[in-house]
């Protein structure tokens, strides 16, 4: 069964260009290796309500049990790394956030 995750990525300001060129890679690299389907993802850039720094949202899907063989997988930490740089933790919330979600029907 394909597991949807929302990611949120809460990055700082004036990180932008370099945040997006590694986002352009992240899921041509996950579905390299076979990872994820092949429904392409989703991306939103957008301002956070409370701060109006730079949020971004990247949706898609996992393949069953690929989540955890990603974070062994050094194509993959080789841009999760960079792009947790990048990113900071504001308003009490992480740098990012990973929820997984079903549809409803």
């Amino acid at each position: 069964m394909p597991e949807t995750v929302i990611c949120h990525y809460r990055v700082k300001p004036g990180n932008e260009a370099q945040f997006e060129t590694l986002l352009d890679e992240h899921w041509p690299t996950l579905q390299r290796l076979g990872l994820v389907t092949e429904q392409a993802p989703q991306h939103f850039k957008g301002a956070e309500q409370d701060n109006g720094q730079p949020i971004y949202f990247e949706i898609f899907e996992w393949l069953d049990g690929a989540a955890d063989r990603a974070h062994e997988h050094p194509e993959v930490t080789a841009i999760w790394e960079p792009m947790d740089r990048l990113c900071e933790s504001r308003g009490g919330k992480p740098k990012m956030e990973f929820p997984h979600v079903s549809r409803l029907l």
